[in-house]
C-alpha cells in the first residue's frame, strides 16, 4: 500500500471521518505547528520535535501527544492506549465531531507546544546488547574487527549479536560468527544486502 504523500490524500482515504478531522486540523493549524505527513497520518511539529499526531481507526479518530504524559490533562480525557508498552504517548479519541470541544482541543495543544519547550519529554531508553560469548572473544582479539563492530548503529549491532547468540549450538554460533565478519568488516549491517 502507498503511504499517504498529502493531509488532503489522507483526509481523501478516509472519507468517512473527514468532518472530525477537518475539524481537528483546523484547530492545530491555528497554532504554530507544522504540518507533514510521516507514518502516513498528519503529524505536527514544532522547533523540529513531534508534538502530536491525527488518525482515523474503524470506530473513532484520535489526536495522540508524543509526551502526552506531561500534559495536566484536568478534564481525564487522555488515555495510554498500551500500558505495558507505552510510557510517554497519551491518546484522545472523538467518535464525533459534535465529541470535539475546540477550545478545550486548543488548550491541550498549547500545553503540548509549552512542554515541548521547556524541554518535557521522554527519551528513549537505551537496551544493552546482550552479546555472545563468541563475538565478545572474537572483538578482544581483533582490534579491526572490534574497531568496525562498534562504529555500526546500535541496530546494527543488535541485529549481529540477536543472530550469533540465538543459534543453540556453540558450533553454529561459531558458523555464524565467521560468515559474519567480512560482513562486518565491510561496515554492513547483516541484513544491509536485503535493503533498499
Amino acid at each position: 500500500m502507498e503511504k499517504e504523500k498529502t493531509v488532503e490524500a489522507y483526509l481523501t482515504k478516509n472519507e468517512n471521518w473527514r468532518n472530525e478531522l477537518e475539524k481537528l486540523r483546523a484547530i492545530l493549524l491555528r497554532t504554530e505547528l507544522t504540518e507533514a505527513i510521516k507514518w502516513g497520518i498528519p503529524t505536527y511539529m514544532a522547533h523540529g520535535k513531534k508534538i502530536l499526531a491525527m488518525g482515523a481507526f474503524k470506530h473513532h479518530v484520535a489526536l495522540w501527544f508524543h509526551n502526552g504524559v506531561f500534559l495536566k490533562d484536568e478534564k481525564n480525557v487522555l488515555i495510554n492506549a498500551n500500558e505495558e508498552k507505552t510510557r510517554g504517548l497519551r491518546q484522545w479519541r472523538f467518535a464525533s465531531a459534535d465529541e470535539i470541544d475546540a477550545d478545550l482541543v486548543y488548550r491541550y495543544v498549547l500545553e503540548a507546544i509549552q512542554n515541548q519547550k521547556e524541554g518535557k519529554e521522554i527519551k528513549p531508553e537505551s537496551k544493552k546488547i546482550s552479546m555472545p560469548v563468541e563475538l565478545k572473544e572474537a572483538l578482544d582479539t581483533d582490534k579491526e574487527l572490534k574497531s568496525e563492530f562498534f562504529a555500526l548503529s546500535p541496530g546494527k549491532q543488535k541485529e549481529y549479536a540477536e543472530f550469533i547468540g540465538s543459534a543453540k549450538q556453540e558450533s553454529t554460533r561459531n558458523t555464524r560468527l565467521e560468515k559474519c565478519k567480512p560482513i562486518i568488516l565491510t561496515s554492513k549491517g547483516l541484513h544491509e544486502k536485503y535493503r533498499k
